[in-house]
């Protein structure tokens, strides 16, 4: 089998090259340096020069605030681009692993785990291109595993984790919103899973976070209280205390039985896989 990674070198292509022994095949990691996944033609010819089996897209445009102010690159990263990955994975048979948000629920209020099936309702330009380009997974009739996550960290890139840690080593005090809830997610966990799933030969869709819930507020608390860094008075804020161009989900916790009970898996608890990261992080 050979697997192409896109966008090598952010959190979840860092994590998936730290892990590529898991699972036996030839691996190809990829950034926009190596292959624009924005030309169609470009992506074609190495699907299939190099006869890939599988590509797991890890590229995106994740800037949820700046999206509104580059609809186009946003669109043309998270919609267009996925389009052209399908396209030549669908010519060849081969298996596309995509990569969505909990952000395609934003515009609804809901209190319990969404799953899988729950009408999509996007707020804004960034949750609306991620929309869009699982769309386009479907229409192409590409077979695909789709996987959709929430609050992404690691030790790699730019995360909430480490503007924290950096955060709160600086600062006397801060403020942190506590009126939006979710799910933090490890990258590495999420990275496992799709190994695991891919062994398995798993398609359609997912939804993977780590297990059980917080505010941003409760994520910070956590992360200086493992780290030490306690000196730093983190005090608790309404979101309208920030203004902001984006309608961020209040809750947006993913319901999982599915991904439980199809592959017997035991997902760690937040707090279990923040300990990990943070151990790796500080050490």
């Amino acid at each position: 089998m050979i697997i192409l990674v896109t966008g090598a070198n952010g959190q979840l292509g860092m994590s998936l090259r730290e892990r590529q022994d898991a699972l036996p095949g030839d691996w190809l990691f990829t950034d926009v340096e190596e292959l624009d996944i924005t030309d169609a033609a470009a992506v074609r010819n190495l699907v299939k020069e190099r006869g890939i089996d599988v590509i797991v897209n890890c590229a995106g445009y994740t800037n949820v605030e700046k999206a509104e102010d580059e609809s186009a690159l946003a669109h043309r990263l998270n919609a267009e681009a996925v389009g052209n990955l399908a396209s030549a994975l669908k010519e060849t048979g081969g298996l596309l692993v995509h990569i969505s948000t909990d952000y395609v629920f934003g515009g609804e209020v809901v209190n319990t785990p969404i799953p899988e099936e729950h009408p999509t309702s996007p707020q804004g330009v960034y949750a609306r291109s991620k929309w869009e380009g699982e769309e386009v997974v479907r229409a192409t009739g590409v077979r695909y595993l789709m996987i959709r996550t929430a609050w992404l960290y690691s030790e790699y890139g730019h995360n909430f984790v480490k503007t924290m840690l950096r955060l709160t080593r600086e600062k006397p005090s801060l403020k942190v919103v506590m009126d939006q809830v979710g799910s933090p997610t490890y990258a590495g966990d999420l990275a496992d899973v799709i190994i695991r799933l891919l062994k398995e030969g798993k398609e359609g869709l997912y939804h993977y976070t780590n297990e059980g819930l917080c505010s941003w507020f409760d994520f910070a608390k956590a992360i200086a209280a493992v780290a030490g860094q306690t000196a730093c008075d983190i005090q608790p804020c309404r979101s309208d205390e920030f203004p902001s161009k984006v309608q961020r989900p209040a809750y947006s916790v993913l319901d999982k039985r599915k991904i439980r009970q199809e592959c017997g898996l035991k997902i760690p608890h937040w707090t279990e896989s923040l300990k990990v990261c943070l151990g790796k992080l500080l050490h």
